[in-house]
C-alpha cells in the first residue's frame, strides 16, 4: 500500500517545530551550568540556520504552489512567528557570550524552562495542525497564554531584585537586556499561539 505524502508546507511546519524543541531542550540543558559559551552559542547558531533553512523552504514552495491546505497568509504568519522565537533563543545565548555571562542566574533558569515548555506546546500544536486536528489545538494556545503570563511575572520579579541588589551599572545593563530579551522570546511563543487561533477561526 502507498503511503500518502505529507503536504510540504505541514511537514516543513513540522520540522520547524521540531527545531524549536531541539533548540530550546538545548537552552535549557545547558544554561544552569554553562562551560562552554563559544561552543554553546555556536550550537544555538547552528539551530536557527535550520529554521531560517525551513522558512526558506517555505517561501519558495509558496512562490509556486497555487493551492495550499490552509491560507497563504497563515502559513506564512506562522513560518514567521515560528521563526522569531528561535531567533529570540539564538540571541539570547549569543549575548552570554558578548557580554561574558559565565554564570546565569536562577531568573534565567527560569526563563529557559518556560521557553522549554512552551516549544513542545508549539510542537504539539503544530503536529496537530498537520492532521487538521484544530480545535485540540486549543488546549496548546491556552497553556502557551499562561507561560508567557509566567515570563510577565519572572520579568517583573527579576528587574525588581535587579535594581535592588546590583551596584555595577554595566552588570546592570547587560543583565537587564538578556531577561528582557528572554521575556521577548515568550512573547513570540504566544504569538505563535495567536496565529493558531486565527487558523482555527478561519477553518473550523
Amino acid at each position: 500500500m502507498r503511503v500518502k505524502k505529507k503536504d510540504i508546507f505541514f511537514q516543513t511546519l513540522e520540522n520547524m517545530a521540531d527545531a524549536i524543541v531541539q533548540a530550546a531542550d538545548y537552552f535549557a540543558e545547558q544554561v544552569p551550568n554553562l562551560k562552554d559559551i563559544p561552543e554553546f552559542t555556536k550550537q544555538m547558531k547552528i539551530y536557527e540556520n535550520q529554521c531560517d533553512d525551513y522558512t526558506h523552504t517555505i517561501i519558495t514552495e509558496l512562490n509556486k504552489t497555487f493551492i495550499t491546505p490552509i491560507e497563504r497568509d497563515d502559513i506564512m504568519d506562522l513560518t514567521t512567528t515560528m521563526d522569531d522565537v528561535l531567533d529570540g533563543l539564538e540571541a539570547c545565548a549569543s549575548r552570554f557570550d558578548m557580554y561574558h555571562m559565565t554564570e546565569p542566574d536562577n531568573y534565567i533558569v527560569q526563563f529557559a524552562e518556560i521557553l522549554r515548555e512552551s516549544a513542545y506546546e508549539i510542537q504539539k500544536a503544530i503536529h496537530l495542525l498537520s492532521h487538521k486536528k484544530l480545535l485540540a489545538i486549543r488546549e496548546h494556545t491556552i497553556r502557551l497564554n499562561d507561560l508567557e503570563n509566567q515570563g510577565d511575572d519572572v520579568l517583573r520579579n527579576c528587574i525588581k531584585d535587579l535594581f535592588a541588589t546590583v551596584k555595577d551599572p554595566i552588570e546592570l545593563i547587560k543583565k537587564k537586556e538578556i531577561y528582557e530579551r528572554l521575556e521577548t522570546t515568550t512573547d513570540a511563543c504566544e504569538d505563535v499561539a495567536n496565529r493558531l487561533e486565527s487558523i482555527i477561526m478561519r477553518n473550523s
